[in-house]
């Protein structure tokens, strides 16, 4: 099986500190500017925890192999996933900012949230290292793809997935304002849509291998024990 080429490591690293700071000139939109950007430890820890899954993925994210099947994307679910983890600090933020719809117990409901984010990117940037070259950000499966159930994919099919919405709605209430949650709705229902696709291709290639792993786990949420 071909490999595509890998990106140079110093390349990975430059894209990931660019990326984090459009993720910083955003939060700082939504604050009402860089002074108090700087003053608010939960944007500082944000941006601590989006640089280090950023740094670590440009260092040990493997490159992708070419030899694949590919399903063509739906536009608006691959639109809607790249957008909303962007906004979403963002409107958290300028909710607080404006005090907007601030949620009762506002400080200790924001840390919940900070922490959520924490528990949401290590679950999704585990996911995506466990599956290694047959990680695809295309509804996409190798020729010679191995089914993953082993891990984090014995527990739900798309643990990816869960580790984003968690670090999505964890953003949303990062500020302790409600402005933003409606966000993460939206990005249930386009991932959602994407899960449908890539189960069909997974059924697809993996026939009754794929419909064993089914029935005994959830695509998002464990499935619960059968009682005997």
């Amino acid at each position: 099986m071909a490999d595509a080429p890998r990106r140079s490591p110093v390349l990975s690293v430059l894209f990931s500190l660019v990326w984090t700071a459009l993720e910083a000139a955003l939060l700082a939109a939504g604050l009402g500017g860089f002074e108090r950007l700087v003053r608010d430890p939960r944007a500082l820890t944000l941006l601590a925890l989006f640089a280090l899954t950023g740094m670590l993925l440009s260092v040990r994210r493997p490159s992708r192999a070419q030899d694949m099947a590919v399903k063509r994307p739906d536009p608006f679910a691959m639109a809607v996933l790249f957008v909303i983890p962007l906004l979403t600090p963002m409107a958290a933020a300028f909710g607080a900012s404006r005090a907007l719809f601030t949620l009762p117990h506002a400080n200790t409901v924001s840390w919940c949230g900070v922490a959520l984010v924490a528990i949401g990117l290590t679950v999704r940037v585990s996911a995506m290292l466990q599956l290694g070259p047959r990680f695809s950000p295309l509804v996409s499966v190798q020729r010679e793809h191995a089914l993953e159930t082993r891990g984090l994919y014995a527990i739900v099919r798309h643990p990816g997935y869960l580790g984003a919405l968690l670090a999505d709605f964890g953003n949303a209430i990062a500020f302790g304002s409600a402005l933003a949650l409606l966000l993460p709705v939206v990005m249930l229902v386009a991932q959602l849509a994407r899960i449908r696709a890539e189960e069909a291709l997974m059924a697809e290639r993996f026939g009754d291998q794929w419909g064993a792993y089914v029935r005994r786990t959830g695509a998002l949420l464990p499935r619960p024990a059968r009682r005997s």
